[in-house]
């Protein structure tokens, strides 16, 4: 039996899927933070899986496609759990992608050898975006049909081509059917890009290794993933169902805007357009800016910084464990979202935009400056080596005294 079970592991499939999900050598150290890249995983699962039964019931047309939303949650058996695991299935989701970048953020898993794990990353966040946007149009409520008429909108702004991508987008000279329809055909296929994004991205952190909160690889401190790290990462998982199941069977329609309950109206414009919450910071970018051009490179600028981020940032000690500058300045930047969250459900009108823009400001200047903190600590570590710089600054650089050389990145063992 055993000798059977070794020659199904070596066949192809079954020995890359071993490799990665069995045997992989894992950090011994790594705590529960590290679970949220497979919680991401198991969700995407569920969005997937609800998507694929609404898209059974939902009808793509502006004439029935709100009363076809109506008809899952009022006449389909079980549709209305359908309907609210997958519109706040999208929250959980982001929920658990936003912890996973920030505590990458934090332990420095995006540095050197790792790069391109950060740049895949990006463009997950990026692909998650842009279906979380054309699904939330999909319930043509008065929210979703002006929501789209304002986003799609600024692509106008781009010199030359914008027009012309206006109207690609919306399949004519207004939001209507043919926009529509092509939303839900990209809604429908967009998940399935994430997830063979997401393959890349796993295959890419394998590659090199996964990071731990000392950020340095050990070539004597390595476990394999299963059965240890499967024991801990359902951990995490029932405590997070257990969050989203109160989110979903107690307040399913807390992240929801009123006005997307009544049928999209073309003549008649919300008062204060408002997208869902995990757009907002972004959105408050994009207000905080006058001129329209400037708001969309502004955007841009946003995820060239966050793939710029690990070129930038070359100090070699990497978790923000031991670098005490680098974690006063992340955790401005974690406050900083906070603002942007709140002003981008605000008014466009005095103070909020003022405030707006000094948070806007702040997030742009800790990415413009991230170089600069890790060439200080470097210097300060060196030159407390050479017993030349005062204790206090030498704990800003390394607070707990911990070797310079020892925090290098190790060649990969495996």
């Amino acid at each position: 039996m055993a000798a059977r079970r070794l020659s199904i592991l070596k066949q192809p499939v079954f020995s890359t899927l071993n490799q990665h999900l069995i045997d992989y050598p894992t950090p011994s150290n790594i705590s529960y933070w590290w679970g949220f890249g497979s919680l991401a995983g198991l969700c995407l699962g569920i969005q997937i899986i609800t998507g694929v039964f609404l898209a059974m019931h939902y009808t793509p047309h502006v004439d029935l496609a709100f009363h076809s939303v109506e008809h899952i949650m009022r006449d389909v058996k079980g549709g209305w759990l359908l309907r609210y695991m997958h519109a706040n299935g999208a929250s959980m989701f982001f929920i658990v992608v936003y912890l996973h970048i920030f505590r990458g953020s934090y332990y420095g898993s995006y540095t050197s050898p790792r790069e391109f794990v950060r740049c895949l990353g990006v463009v997950i966040s990026l692909l998650m975006i842009v279906t979380a946007f054309i699904g939330y149009v999909l319930p043509w409520g008065q929210m979703s049909f002006w929501g789209a008429t304002v986003i799609t909108s600024l692509a106008s702004a781009i010199p030359v081509v914008g027009d012309t991508i206006v109207t690609w987008l919306w399949g004519g000279f207004s939001v209507d059917n043919a926009t529509l329809n092509r939303f839900f055909s990209l809604h429908y296929l967009l998940p399935f890009l994430i997830a063979g994004a997401s393959i890349l991205h796993l295959a890419a952190l394998h590659e090199y290794g996964s990071n731990n909160p000392l950020g340095i690889n050990s070539s004597v401190d390595k476990i394999a993933l299963y059965p240890y790290l499967y024991v801990k990462d359902p951990v995490g998982w029932v405590a997070f169902a257990i969050f989203s199941s109160i989110w979903l069977f107690h307040a399913p329609n807390v992240s929801g805007h009123p006005d997307n309950y009544i049928p999209a109206n073309p003549m008649s414009t919300p008062a204060h357009i408002v997208p869902e919450w995990y757009f907002l910071p972004i959105y408050a970018i994009l207000r905080s800016i006058p001129n329209k051009l400037g708001g969309v490179a502004a955007i841009g600028l946003v995820f060239a910084s966050l793939v710029a981020l690990p070129f930038l940032n070359t100090h070699a000690v990497r978790s923000s464990s031991f670098r005490l500058i680098h974690q006063r300045l992340f955790w401005v930047l974690l406050a900083d979202r906070l603002p942007l969250g709140w002003i981008g459900c605000q008014p466009v009108e005095a103070p909020y935009v003022t405030i707006g823009q000094l948070a806007s400001c702040v997030f742009f200047l800790y990415l413009a400056i991230t170089p600069i903190p890790g060439q200080i600590e470097a210097g300060l570590i060196q030159q407390n080596a050479d017993g030349t710089i005062s204790r206090h600054f030498a704990m800003l650089a390394n607070p707990i005294g911990v070797s310079y050389r020892l925090l290098e990145p190790a060649p990969y063992p495996y």
